[in-house]
């Protein structure tokens, strides 16, 4: 269980760092562990992969102005 629990929070670092939500030192600390492990390596290559994948293959519907207005009104935001 150890393993898994490591795993995860090794998975959680990876995405802070990717995200720009870790500190300086913890960003140096992460990188250095990565260094000399090359299965933290691969965490990493796989995140920054997906992350790609979900950037360039996956597109967004566009929304209506029409819907974009009535969740306006309906929680009060003026356009000006």
């Amino acid at each position: 269980m150890g393993n898994q629990t490591n795993f995860q929070e090794l998975v959680k670092k990876v995405n802070m760092y990717l995200d720009n939500e870790l500190s300086k030192e913890s960003e140096r600390d992460l990188l250095r562990e990565i260094k000399t492990n090359p299965a933290y390596l691969e965490v990493l290559s796989k995140e920054q992969s997906f992350r790609e994948f979900i950037k360039s293959k996956v597109h967004r519907r566009k929304v209506s102005p029409a819907l974009i207005q009535s969740i306006k009104d309906k929680i009060g935001v003026n356009p000006y």
